[in-house]
């Protein structure tokens, strides 16, 4: 996993995503070979102070789903990094040193350990749920939606995530450990592409690189594979933001706008309809660019006459993403219902740009299931090796 983690800018490493309400328990060990299981239910704190979990490990998890908390109800990054980097430097420390360094009160001398950060580590290590923790499982760690169970039940992946290659907030293995915490069995990832330099877009060499640390980190996982992909950005002229050759070699292909919202309809509607006919294209991003709260602010959606754009997907046989992202939500209702009527495929994906919002999906369950998707039309329903011929006959 060396040039997974050595190729790109660092971020906290741990193999822990922090805990989460997952479908499937798995097994993840971080650094210093400690060893946890993350279990069923809406909340881990019981598990973790309830003596099950002791010492170090309970201290980095209790840090780590803090950072999973606050990632998933969009805190800003700085705060999230702040868990993140406690986490990293404890789990570095032997457990003598770490109830040394807390009966001496000299935490705060450690690298990445603050005021409020070294209050949970002291908290944790004595058996306590910590304040902050226990404040944040009152307000967000409960289901994000309550609607759509079969859906999510049947989802196996996650077609639209990103890691700190582009403008995500965590290395891959990070994205890959809460993913594969959450029941996954597979994960696309799909950074930006180069023209999109304001969220760090992947240059041709720098997904070259990626290509080649997914092949080795999927040569080392167990259970969870890595499929490779991008989130490539149409072009005004409805071209696609990377080469041929190299959009070739991806697994999944999600084709976004990002640029020009405002074009007049019909130049829209032409731009999107030309990139859906492009086979390299699997499946089209939040259609309709809509941002409708977050800190962002307020965005309306694009102009393009869906009937005609729907109608291309489902003729070129490209899924239209449920984008599960609370300040998206794309497409609206009245869109979705009418892709459904055009017979068309769908993919419900989260756009994660952490391990926290790969939880999201909930959200996008709950409105395919008001607007009657049909769960066999959710490709991301698929098993692996099913999906992966979809994609293949795409191109």
């Amino acid at each position: 996993m060396s040039a997974l983690l050595n190729g790109e800018p660092e971020g906290c490493r741990s193999l822990i995503p922090g805990g989460c309400s997952t479908r499937v328990p798995g097994r993840f060990p971080p650094p210093g070979g400690i060893e946890v299981e993350l279990d069923h239910g809406p909340s881990l704190a019981t598990r973790w102070f309830n003596g099950t979990v002791t010492g170090q490990a309970r201290v980095v998890e209790a840090l780590q789903r803090i950072a999973y908390l606050l990632e998933r109800a969009r805190e800003p990054t700085y705060r999230v990094r702040a868990f993140r980097n406690a986490a990293a430097t404890i789990s570095a420390l032997g457990d003598d040193e770490l109830r040394g360094r807390v009966q001496a009160g000299t935490l705060t001398e450690l690298r990445g350990i603050g005021k409020v950060t070294a209050e949970v580590v002291t908290e944790a290590l004595s058996g306590e749920t910590p304040v902050y923790l226990r404040r944040l499982e009152a307000t967000g760690g409960q289901p994000v939606a309550e609607g759509g169970a079969e859906i999510r039940a049947a989802l196996r992946g996650d077609l639209h995530t990103h890691s700190d290659w582009s403008d995500g907030g965590s290395p891959i293995a990070d994205m890959v450990a809460a993913a594969q915490a959450l029941g996954h069995e597979y994960i696309a990832l799909t950074d930006h592409s180069p023209r999109l330099t304001v969220a760090n877009g992947l240059s041709a060499e720098r997904l070259r690189r990626q290509l080649d640390a997914l092949a080795e980190l999927n040569a080392g996982s167990g259970g969870i594979r890595v499929l490779t992909g991008i989130e490539v950005d149409i072009n005004e002229d409805g071209s696609l933001d990377q080469s041929d050759d190299l959009l070739g070699r991806l697994d999944v292909v999600v084709a976004s706008v990002h640029s020009k919202l405002r074009m007049p309809q019909e130049e829209m509607t032409r731009r999107m309809v030309t990139a859906i006919a492009n086979p390299h294209v699997d499946v089209l991003g939040h259609c309709t660019g809509r941002l409708v709260t977050g800190g962002r602010g307020t965005r309306p959606e694009s102009a393009f006459d869906a009937e005609v754009v729907f109608a291309a997907c489902a003729r070129f046989g490209v899924a239209v993403e449920i984008n599960s992202r609370p300040e998206r939500l794309d497409p609206p209702k009245r869109l979705l219902r009418l892709a459904v009527e055009a017979g068309c495929q769908f993919a419900v994906n989260t756009d994660a740009h952490a391990p926290g919002q790969l939880d999201w999906q909930p959200y996008g369950c709950e409105r395919a299931a008001a607007c009657g998707v049909p769960l066999e039309n959710i490709v991301n329903t698929w098993a692996v090796q099913d999906l992966l011929s979809w994609t293949a006959q795409q191109s």
